[in-house]
This record gives structure tokens, C-alpha cells and sequence, in this order.
């Protein structure tokens, strides 16, 4: 019998036998309750299950079971692997991940909090320093000292008290670690750079950073000749409407960019790279890829795409630096680069995305 696996959050009535009994309602339909998990809350508790169903059920008919036994404030959810592992041992695991490469913390939220998505934010003032901050319900902000953020968000079911502490934990081990926000990274040749998110205020910087890219370079990127930028365009690069900006500083000066832009195809967003001529080919491409990945990851994106001119290499060797699988072929005259979201122990090929500037 076919089965699917879903996640669910109810609040039983706090009476002797209710869990049980809701347990027995589920195992008549042939449900298997594979995990279960206890989250205080201020007026008692949300009981999480993770159900396997038979798939003639339909989300709506598990709700509908599930209320029979005087459940309220039902959230469902399709279920992952990561879910039946034991919450402490997911947050061990988590905290690893993040002290092992700092970018990995929106993708360590997302998998320990069940979160629909964890995307970097510019931070404002109200967002100064470390903290956790709830917006409402369904999603609140990570806040770093010296400026970014992370917006967390979970439509299928409101976060508890306990996991907004879950979130603060990660940051406890960031902070007492003395891991840096932002991210500092060294290039193969020893230099030091800074990556972090891009703000409007960095537009003269990215003009400037044109300015002193070649004309091939820049058509490699844009797939068209482009000497200036528009203070339009460098709006729309640095706050991309569908997506997100880094950028690499050598002191003062943005030296390359990276972006990261959904696209209408689910779990798959584009990704692009510009760097200054007298930077490459010393690991701030594969720098910049690594970083965009991990957010990727964070934002339940599966894979990259990039797009290049055949003749072009620089950004294909680029994702092999950063050791992420890819497969490739040419569509309307380009080459078309799928990067998969998962390391590996040898690397192959990624590259930039078309007109950024139409979306």
C-alpha cells in the first residue's frame, strides 16, 4: 500500500487517555505514528506528530480524524526524512554544521524548526545586535551585531515559545564560539575579504566595481555590452524583487557580487556572479557560490541554474572549486548549468545567470 508521510501539530484537551485515543483513531485508518514530539506552550502543550497515511487519504481527511478526538488548531505539513530524527540530536547536529561554516545557519533553522524558508534580510535599527525577534506567529527575525538578518518563516503551523528558544540556542553557540557576522573568508592567495548581504547604500561601490571590470567581463556576465549601470539597475541588483545579493569586500571596496533569484520553477533558483578582473581566479567566485548555496539550501531551493556563453569556462570552474555536482546543456545559444545542493567529494561546473535587470 502506497503511503505518504505528513507532520502534525495539534492541541489535544489536556484529559488522561486523549493522545491515545487519537493514536487508535489513526491506526484504524491504517496510520503509522513514526515520531512524536511534546512542545510546551504558555497554556499547555502542542503535541507533533509524524504520521505515515495511506495516500487515498487526503490531507483534509487526516485533519478531519485527527479533530474527531477533540484536536484543535490542526496544522499539516508533508514530512522529510530529517523529522524522524530526535529533536536534541537534530540540534547537535545543527550547531556542528554552524560552527563547521557559519553560512550554514539559515539552512540549520530550517531543518530543526520545520521553517517553510529562512531568507538574509537587510537588518534595521530595531534589529541591532544578537537577538530573536517575533514579527507574529507564523515567522520572526535572527538578528546579527553588525548589521544582516534572517527572516524565518512557517506558514503550516505558528512557532512555539520553545523553538524561538531553539533559534536564540544557535545563536548562543555562535556568539560564545566568537564565530564573525558577517562572514569573513581568506582567498587562495591570503587576502582577507568580508561577504555579506548587499544594501542600497552599496550602490556607488557596485557602480564603481563596473567601472573597473573589463568589457569582456562584463559581457560574460551580461551577455550584452555594459559599461555603466543605471542607478536603476544597481537598485534592482542590490534588492532584487524575487531574490538576494552578497557581496565581497576587500576593505572598503565591493570587489564581486553574487546573486540568488527564484525563479517560477519550484525549489530551483538562478544564480549569478560578477568579479573584478584583478580577483579572479583566487577562489572568490567559488567563495561567493559557496556562500549563495548554503542560503539556497536555507530557502528550500534543490538546485542552482546559471547560464553562460559556451565559450566561457571561468564560472563553470567556479562551482568545481566549490565542490557542487552539476550537469549541462545548451539551450538558445547557451549553456544552461544545473547545480545540485549537496557536496561532494569531487567537484564539476556551474555559471552566470541572463539580464538580471528584467526581473
Amino acid at each position: 500500500m502506497a503511503t505518504s508521510t505528513w507532520r502534525l501539530r495539534v492541541r489535544l484537551v489536556d484529559s488522561p487517555g486523549v493522545l491515545a485515543r487519537l493514536t487508535v483513531r489513526l491506526a484504524d485508518q491504517n496510520c503509522n505514528v513514526l515520531a512524536l514530539s511534546v512542545l510546551p506552550v504558555p497554556d499547555g502543550v502542542v503535541d507533533e506528530l509524524v504520521v505515515a497515511a495511506p495516500d487515498r487519504l487526503q490531507p483534509a481527511d487526516i485533519v478531519s480524524l485527527v479533530h474527531g478526538e477533540g484536536a484543535r488548531d490542526v496544522s499539516i505539513a508533508p514530512a522529510e526524512m530529517h523529522d524522524l530524527v530526535d529533536d536534541r540530536a537534530a540540534a547537535l547536529r545543527a550547531a556542528g554544521r554552524v560552527l563547521a561554516d557559519p553560512a550554514e545557519l539559515a539552512s540549520a533553522l530550517r531543518s530543526v524548526l520545520g521553517a517553510d524558508s529562512v531568507s538574509p534580510v537587510t537588518s534595521g535599527p530595531e534589529m541591532a545586535g544578537w537577538g530573536v525577534s517575533a514579527l507574529d506567529p507564523h515567522q520572526f527575525v535572527v538578528s546579527f551585531p553588525g548589521g544582516g538578518a534572517l527572516l524565518v518563516r512557517r506558514e503550516w503551523a505558528p512557532f512555539t515559545d520553545s523553538e524561538l528558544a531553539r533559534a536564540f540556542a544557535l545563536l548562543e553557540v555562535l556568539r560564545t564560539a566568537g564565530v564573525p557576522t558577517p562572514r569573513a573568508v581568506v582567498t587562495s592567495d591570503g587576502a582577507g575579504l568580508v561577504l555579506r548581504l548587499g544594501q542600497p547604500s552599496d550602490a556607488d561601490a557596485v557602480a564603481a566595481l563596473h567601472q573597473r571590470c573589463s568589457m569582456r567581463t562584463l559581457f560574460a556576465r551580461y551577455h550584452a555590452g555594459v559599461r555603466t549601470v543605471p542607478r536603476r539597475w544597481l537598485h534592482r541588483l542590490l534588492s532584487p524583487p524575487r531574490g538576494t545579493t552578497f557581496v565581497a569586500l576587500a576593505g572598503r571596496e565591493v570587489i564581486a557580487i553574487g546573486q540568488l533569484i527564484g525563479t517560477t520553477t519550484p525549489r530551483v533558483a538562478e544564480v549569478s556572479l560578477l568579479v573584478e578582473d584583478a580577483w579572479q581566479r583566487r577562489g572568490v567566485g567559488a567563495a561567493l557560490l559557496t556562500h549563495l548555496a548554503a542560503v539556497a539550501r536555507g530557502g528550500d531551493f534543490d538546485e542552482l541554474v546559471g547560464w553562460c556563453l559556451p565559450a566561457e569556462d571561468a564560472l563553470v570552474r567556479t562551482a568545481a572549486r566549490a565542490g557542487l555536482a552539476s550537469r549541462q546543456r545548451v539551450e538558445d545559444g547557451l549553456l544552461r548549468v544545473a547545480v545540485t545542493l549537496r557536496r561532494t567529494g569531487s567537484v564539476t561546473r556551474v555559471s552566470a545567470s541572463t539580464d538580471p535587470f528584467s526581473r
